[in-house]
């Protein structure tokens, strides 16, 4: 009988011990809703979407001449001189690069000598023409012969402009062996150096022609339908900040820039003397447009925007429980401190404007405005912004 308790004593220890643990756990467990529940729910700030008719975004570009003509020599050859660098302002006519212009000037020979022989031939075509006329009325010959000297006549007046164009050509190819700036401008881009071959129509310099200035914008892809040709916008140079000047959209691209898928924009300054000094080439500029929005969209601070992967959402609370649920929205524009979205919020609803991290579905929260005042049912202390 002792041997037999000194066997069960071991074995109704561990029971107890495992009815205490699964006691323990079991009371644990009930009790971790119950705190939860007694915990006060922590203050969320809340604010109302706002309702935007248009958004005001902002576009980063650069100064650019009105005027960028590529410059290229009409014909072909080697380049012998390269005669400006970039940076370079240069005067209309001056010569900017060379070609050997030794076959263009052999064929302007050819031409000349070809000219001059077609003179000789059309003088004496002319003076046998007047002896037959002569003689024609004399009675000394007969139609027929005066008409075939006419014909000679008529045809060596035809060589004779024909050697003359010709000429005229090959005197100008050899003149186009000097390549000369159409206008007063500051040289961009080269693409040529001493004794590269180049060919008719190949760009070898870009140049900036002095004149006007106007900013170069690049256009997203889903804003560009928001601008229109005349638009007016407004101009702030990086060098010149707080000093805003007024221009319009002068040229919209028809199709976007391959790779990029952007489509470039032209702003122009206004005329009207608001700007302070003249805009030089290459200088940042930000250019401010106020556009309509194609579908209506709402205006939240950017700490109430949050993510989950690539899925854009805010934190709506409903207003019976208090409690927070995930709304989707997708982004229209980011700004710097508030952001425009298009979502089914209606200025009407509760949004979590900070902590967005910090709460998780069906939570309930004490709403509270930005001066942490609490906001009653009625929406007296509605936070407006």
């Amino acid at each position: 009988m002792k041997s037999f308790l000194s066997r069960r004593v071991p074995t109704l220890r561990l029971a107890a011990t495992l009815v205490f643990t699964f006691t323990l756990l079991n009371l644990t467990a009930c009790s971790a809703p119950e705190a939860e529940k007694a915990k006060p729910p922590r203050p969320a700030i809340v604010v109302h979407p706002t309702v935007t008719d248009s958004q005001l975004a902002v576009y980063p570009g650069e100064v650019r001449a009105r005027h960028e003509p590529t410059l290229a020599f009409r014909v072909g050859g080697a380049v012998t001189r390269r005669l400006v660098e970039v940076g370079d302002w240069v005067k209309r006519g001056q010569p900017l690069a060379e070609l050997d212009a030794r076959d263009l000037q052999l064929q302007r020979d050819a031409a000349r000598a070809q000219l001059e022989a077609a003179q000789t031939e059309s003088r004496n075509a002319a003076n046998e023409l007047t002896r037959y006329r002569d003689l024609l009325k004399r009675k000394l010959i007969g139609e027929s012969q005066f008409d075939a000297v006419k014909t000679r006549h008529d045809s060596s007046v035809a060589q004779l402009e024909r050697a003359r164009a010709q000429w005229k050509v090959a005197d100008n190819q050899a003149e186009y062996a000097v390549l000369k700036a159409p206008s007063d401008g500051v040289i961009t881009r080269r693409s040529i150096d001493a004794g590269q071959v180049v060919s008719a129509g190949q760009a070898v310099f870009a140049m900036a022609a002095d004149g006007e200035r106007e900013v170069r914008i690049d256009l997203p892809e889903h804003e560009v339908t928001r601008f229109a040709v005349g638009q007016p916008v407004t101009i702030e140079l990086w060098s010149e900040p707080g000093t805003p000047i007024r221009g319009q959209v002068r040229e919209l691209s028809p199709a976007a820039e391959s790779g990029l898928r952007t489509f470039e924009a032209r702003v122009a300054f206004s005329l009207d003397g608001s700007a302070n000094s003249k805009p030089q080439l290459g200088q940042s500029a930000r250019v401010y447009a106020r556009t309509s929005a194609s579908r209506p969209t709402q205006r939240l601070p950017m700490s109430a925007i949050t993510a989950d992967g690539a899925e854009a959402y805010v934190w709506r609370m409903a207003p019976e429980t208090f409690t927070l649920h995930k709304v989707a929205v997708t982004v229209a524009n980011y700004g710097h401190e508030y952001a425009e979205v298009i979502s089914s919020l209606t200025p009407q609803d509760w949004v979590l404007s900070a902590g967005t991290q910090l709460v998780r579905e069906g939570q309930r929260v004490r709403p509270v405005d930005r001066h942490n005042r609490p906001i009653e049912s009625d929406d007296r202390l509605a936070h407006s912004f």
